[in-house]
């Protein structure tokens, strides 16, 4: 018990790292072009963050039994999993990368369920057919291709969308643009902020069920009171406690910024204008929805990057700095495979002090 209660304090520590990491998808272009306060504007998406976390379980479903075979996931491989993507997670924000937390969670589960396997490949979904929705599930439909198409749509879509929005405006006064988009952009960011959280709340809701359910399997839960039933978990579901309590720590972590990472995306990689937030925000959220509703635990920070690059180059290729977007896809490609590894090493390390003990 005291195992589980850890894993579960060290999933809403992921989520509330989670909050804070990735505030920028949702922000950053909003006070870059100064149409909020950076304090305004991570309020607004604390909420609309909160709002989008309790708006389905596709996504959570695909993270906690849609990726590798359950059979092999104990309470130490969730914990290592989690342990992986949080040390990740970190390193990245300190160096002010906008890299995937998602990514990072599924690196670390995919590593750390392989360890738990003793190596058998076959403990991870490559491509299944879900014999119930008779949809193809796993890494390679849900991750891998994804992880390469949301990028591509995210830089096109959003390249498309600002050039028409330049065309239909091309007779209206600079400034009569920057007022329309100044209220717009508000409507934007919003949307952005409710996407996020629809997408990236759900991960730490699958890993949280996929606990419940691991320590449900184990026996953990038999001596439980009545009044703790609402712990128990005989079938992989989502609880309304967690959508609930995986909402509120996200928001509390988006309420507390995430100011280097905001930079990066809002500052540094192009100068934008509200037209150009507007254009990117509305061009990430669309991606996103589209992929939460097919429970696709997507990257909302390779979304957002690549929309703001799209729409960057709408003024001249050379407006977006590419030496800081080459060091950004670095830390999109690299991690994947360093989090799985990292995992697959905690564990093992995990089972060499309990065995030596």
């Amino acid at each position: 018990m005291v195992l589980v209660t850890c894993v579960l304090l060290v999933a809403l520590i992921f989520e509330y790292i989670n909050g804070f990491h990735d505030t920028a998808n949702a922000i950053a272009t909003v006070v870059s072009t100064k149409v909020l306060m950076p304090r305004q504007a991570v309020v607004m998406a604390a909420v609309c963050n909160l709002l989008g976390a309790l708006w389905g379980t596709a996504v959570a479903t695909t993270i906690g039994n849609g990726l590798v075979d359950t059979q092999f996931v104990t309470l130490q491989t969730v914990f290592c999993a989690l342990v992986a993507a949080i040390v990740w997670g970190l390193l990245t924000w300190l160096l002010g990368l906008p890299s995937s937390s998602s990514h990072a969670l599924i690196g670390g589960l995919c590593g750390a369920t392989l360890a738990s396997a003793h190596g058998q490949w076959s403990v991870i979904k490559w491509a299944v057919v879900n014999p119930v929705s008779h949809q193809v599930e796993g890494l390679w439909p849900k991750v891998f291709v994804p992880m390469i198409v949301s990028p591509i749509m995210g830089v096109l879509i959003g390249f498309l969308l600002m050039g028409l929005l330049l065309w239909l405006l091309r007779n209206v006064s600079p400034r009569s643009v920057n007022v329309m988009f100044n209220k717009m952009q508000l409507f934007s960011a919003a949307l952005m902020g409710v996407s996020h959280g629809t997408n990236d709340a759900q991960k730490t809701m699958g890993i949280i069920a996929l606990t419940l359910y691991t320590a449900t399997n184990a026996g953990i839960f038999a001596q439980l009171p009545d009044w703790l039933i609402f712990l128990k978990a005989d079938k992989f579901e989502v609880h309304t406690w967690v959508k609930i309590t995986c909402a509120l720590t996200m928001a509390c972590g988006t309420a507390a910024g995430g100011w280097r990472i905001i930079k990066t995306l809002g500052h540094k990689m192009v100068k934008l204008q509200p037209i150009h937030g507007f254009a990117a925000e509305t061009t990430a959220a669309v991606v996103i929805q589209i992929a939460s509703h097919w429970g696709v635990p997507l990257s909302t920070t390779h979304v957002i990057a690549t929309s703001i690059m799209g729409v960057g180059a709408t003024k001249r290729f050379s407006a977006v700095k590419w030496g800081i977007v080459e060091r950004m896809v670095w830390a999109w490609v690299l991690t994947l495979p360093i989090t799985a590894l990292f995992g697959y090493w905690l564990l093992q390390f995990f089972h060499f002090v309990h065995f030596t003990s």
